[in-house]
């Protein structure tokens, strides 16, 4: 590895911890300031002052706000991220469940989407100005604006409910037992229930790709090298794919990139619809409840994802254009 590409991840690794820090940061107050009081969901009716005080003090909210900040800054370090108000349980425990269901159903939605799209959209820019085009780019928009609470809905009601092909929420048919987490994904029943809402969230995503890759083929084909691979002689589809393509995947890119740190938060309407138990719904259910431990730990995870995979599309990019430099 050169100096340059050394000196150049050093100032992204530490630019990247200074985000997460502000991040943490702003989590902290936001929720300890503009969420309700959080013993309301911990103190019954009944209990005397004395009690209440031994209820706030058992999580520590009767420090003051500076101790209670060092404390959470110390925790993080050392991977602890608190107790649950709502579930009384260890959180990262309750975050890591959560994360590998909701990832279960957004990679393959994410994997489709952008298996698709991105090929889609290069061969509908070699196609430009035709039916088919306008074609695509109608249906690329359309699935893009459509709300997904909408979509997922008439997907239940008709898939699920007036052919019955697919079950209509969940992850498993109830009542199941797993032994562990491989042993709740691996089987038919699993995938019977993956199969719809993986495919909503990936017609929601395939439009970016597919219009991301198709404008900026539309802007590659201008380029020098495209004149000259033409003058060549080289056959038109490959320089569609061999040469225009891998200098237009770096917008595409960067948008995976994005889609894949928002993902690991869960899509929480495409959650709540078809009551699937990832992060995204756990997020909605500790705002409701106060739950700011839960709530500040699982937003963090998402930014950590978002920060990380920025941070691998940069290092990504010099394999893909050799013209980006280390500065």
């Amino acid at each position: 590895m050169s100096s340059a590409r050394r000196s150049y991840m050093m100032r992204r690794v530490l630019h990247g911890a200074m985000a997460l820090f502000i991040i943490a940061t702003l989590l902290f107050f936001l929720f300890r300031l503009g969420l309700p009081d959080p013993t309301a969901a911990l103190i019954t009716e009944g209990l005397s002052q004395a009690e209440r005080e031994m209820v706030r003090a058992r999580f520590g909210l009767d420090k003051p706000l500076w101790e209670q900040y060092v404390i959470y800054l110390v925790n993080i370090v050392q991977g602890d991220f608190g107790f649950s108000f709502h579930y009384r349980a260890p959180v990262a425990d309750i975050i890591w469940e959560r994360l590998g269901n909701t990832m279960v159903l957004m990679i393959p939605a994410i994997i489709l989407a952008y298996g698709v799209g991105v090929p889609l959209g290069a061969w509908l820019s070699w196609r430009r100005g035709s039916r088919t085009d306008t074609v695509g780019v109608f249906i690329g928009l359309m699935f893009r604006s459509a709300p997904m609470f909408w979509t997922g809905m008439i997907a239940i009601l008709f898939f699920g409910i007036f052919l019955g092909w697919s079950p209509t929420s969940g992850m498993r048919t109830l009542p199941y037992e797993a032994s562990g987490f491989l042993d709740k994904i691996f089987t038919l029943d699993f995938l019977a229930h993956l199969i719809l809402p993986a495919l909503i969230v990936a017609l929601y995503y395939l439009g970016s790709p597919l219009l991301i890759m198709r404008n900026t083929m539309l802007e590659v084909y201008g380029e020098d090298f495209i004149e000259m691979a033409r003058a060549k002689g080289l056959p038109e589809r490959k320089i569609l794919y061999n040469h225009a393509a891998r200098n237009a995947l770096l917008p595409v890119v960067t948008q995976l990139a994005v889609t894949i740190g928002l993902a690991a938060g869960g899509q929480v309407v495409v959650e709540v619809v078809f009551s699937w138990p990832g992060l995204g719904r756990e997020i909605l259910n500790a705002v409701r409840t106060s739950d700011f431990p839960l709530a500040q730990a699982s937003f963090l995870v998402m930014a950590a994802f978002v920060i990380t995979l920025n941070l691998l599309v940069d290092l990504l990019y010099t394999m893909l254009d050799p013209r980006v430099s280390f500065k």
